[in-house]
């Protein structure tokens, strides 16, 4: 919804080198597994076309102990159930394996005086192999509900080695650690690191109640394009591609902005849409170029219905997913119970960076300013007026600090294009930003209706992309046509998902909650 939410600061790639590559499989071991691949299809079809699953393994799991005494009931029940072999133990003609799916783990017994059981496929499993078991429950004399098997069947071979995992006392070692490789095979990294799956099974549900909460607030969940003839809504280098029938130049979504507040022209009253924007800029541990968004809009709403709203949302989600309002936040901890506090944007900057800055202060007085509290000129940029430089010093001196929840409220209107101004000093937009943890996670104002105003903004943005301003942008003129015939009052709001996974998930980085973040291309002899 915003210039800013969610992604659009552009970052630097840390440490632009090559990308480390995952170690090519060592021929031997590939070529063993392959072997045994092609032995098990002189039998059978090892990639068959589907297998019946009766339970997820948690449920065979879960059975009491106590209840598998020799001839119950229990101990009659059988069992379809598939896994990924996690382990194994093998003793002569008899052995013991785990086999893993998303709902746990269960040991399987097998022996080979079992008649109808393929001993010698169970023999020659390897880790990472996912079969199909039939078979009853009964109790180890180590006291560990297990299965002892009475049919295999195997479903995929793993041609690959899994990298070790070692567990000792409840505690994992050797584990698959190495950032680079488990962000590229994330495949990988979701089958031995469980805490990975639980991270990505967490922002499902996020998202889940992100729907439930609004959808009972009254919102209507919509969809808008992600190619448009124009990028707008934010302040972002688009990606370009080419739409070859109507020979148009398109960009991908960098905002759904000015399409959702279309719809409030047209006469809805809320309007949310979970989105992916894209945004040709840098990468860094809190941006990516591709994204998610939650963005809303409510008709005859306003900057301060959004503060509510805002608050209500977050507190419930913790409230919800995670069973309370205090976060895990590396060496802090996040207290999300409302009411949240509130600082004027120059507020913040004498609070923190101890910037006094006025508006009727010209750029080089800003710039002097900045200077005598320590703002190194780098910090400061090609910043040429009172309204970039205080907003460089935000970036670099601010932000990092406000680590509880906090509203910064009225920006600029210099870089607030799509803001109503305050009436009580029209330097200043009714806008805030909402930080935790050093970091944005959500931008909202009262919304910018008046077209004759949009329209003189636009075309100051305009100015300043033809000057070679990174923060200009374009003119929309059918978004100015759909504000000619009036669009309500409106209060709007961007909230990035992503930002928000990290903060419940105590995630230092986005590429941990991104499932397939984007990263340098491998060389083909690494694949």
């Amino acid at each position: 919804m915003s210039s800013k939410s969610g992604n659009q600061k552009p970052g630097k790639e840390a440490n632009a080198k090559p990308a480390q590559q995952p170690a090519a499989p060592e021929p031997d071991l590939f070529e063993t597994r392959l072997s045994k691949l092609e032995a098990a299809k002189q039998k059978v079809n090892p990639y068959d076309i589907s297998f019946h699953k009766s339970h997820p393994l948690h449920v065979p799991a879960s059975v009491a102990a106590e209840s598998l005494t020799e001839g119950s009931d229990a101990t009659k029940v059988v069992y379809s159930i598939a896994g990924r072999v996690r382990s194994r133990r093998l003793m002569g003609k008899a052995g013991f394996m785990d086999i893993e799916d998303e709902s746990g783990k269960l040991q399987i017994y097998g022996s080979q005086k079992d008649e109808g059981l393929d001993f010698d496929t169970f023999l020659h499993l390897d880790l990472g192999d996912i079969v199909g078991l039939t078979g009853t429950l009964f109790v180890t004399k180590t006291g560990q509900v297990s299965l002892h098997a009475k049919t295999i069947t195997l479903l995929a071979k793993c041609l690959r080695p899994l990298p070790v995992v070692k567990e000792a006392d409840g505690k994992v070692y050797d584990a698959f650690t190495d950032k680079e490789s488990r962000y590229r095979m994330r495949y990988v990294d979701l089958i031995v690191n469980p805490q990975v799956r639980k991270t990505f099974v967490l922002r499902s549900r996020i998202v889940s109640e992100i729907r439930t909460f609004l959808n009972n607030e009254g919102y209507l969940e919509v969809e808008t394009p992600m190619m448009h003839p124009i990028p707008g809504g934010a302040a972002a280098r688009p990606f370009i591609t080419h739409h070859n029938t109507l020979d148009m130049e398109l960009f991908l979504r960098i905002a759904p902005e000015l399409y959702l507040k279309r719809l409030l022209v047209g006469g809805f009253s809320k309007v949310y849409e979970i989105n992916r924007n894209f945004r040709n800029e840098g990468i860094s541990f809190k941006h990516n170029p591709e994204f998610t968004m939650l963005e809303l809009y409510e008709a005859f709403g306003d900057m301060n219905s959004m503060l509510d709203l805002c608050e209500r949302l977050i507190v419930s989600l913790a409230e919800t997913v995670i069973g309370k309002t205090a976060l895990p936040c590396g060496d802090d901890v996040i207290e999300l119970k409302r009411p949240w506090q509130r600082l004027t944007y120059f507020e913040a900057l004498e609070k923190f960076a101890k910037l006094k800055v006025s508006e009727t202060m010209s750029g080089d007085q800003a710039r002097d300013a900045a200077t005598k509290v320590g703002i190194r000129a780098e910090e400061l940029g090609n910043a040429d007026s009172v309204w970039t430089v205080a907003e460089a010093v935000f970036d670099a001196r601010v932000e990092k600090n406000l680590v509880q929840p906090v509203f910064i409220t009225h920006h600029p209107i210099a870089v607030s294009p799509l803001a109503k101004a305050d009436p009580a000093n029209k330097n200043f937009a009714l806008r805030f930003e909402t930080y935790m943890a050093g970091r944005e996670m959500c931008n909202a104002f009262s919304e910018l209706n008046d077209p004759i105003d949009q329209k003189a903004r636009f075309e100051a943005q305009v100015k300043l992309r033809e000057a070679g301003s990174e923060g200009g942008g374009y003119m929309d003129h059918d978004y100015i046509r759909a504000l000619e015939y009036g669009m309500p009052p409106a209060g709007g709001m961007g909230i990035g998902i992503d930002r928000l996974v990290m903060l419940f998930t105590d995630s230092p980085t986005i590429r941990d909650v991104i499932l397939f973040p984007v990263l340098r291309p491998e060389a083909a002899g690494d694949l």
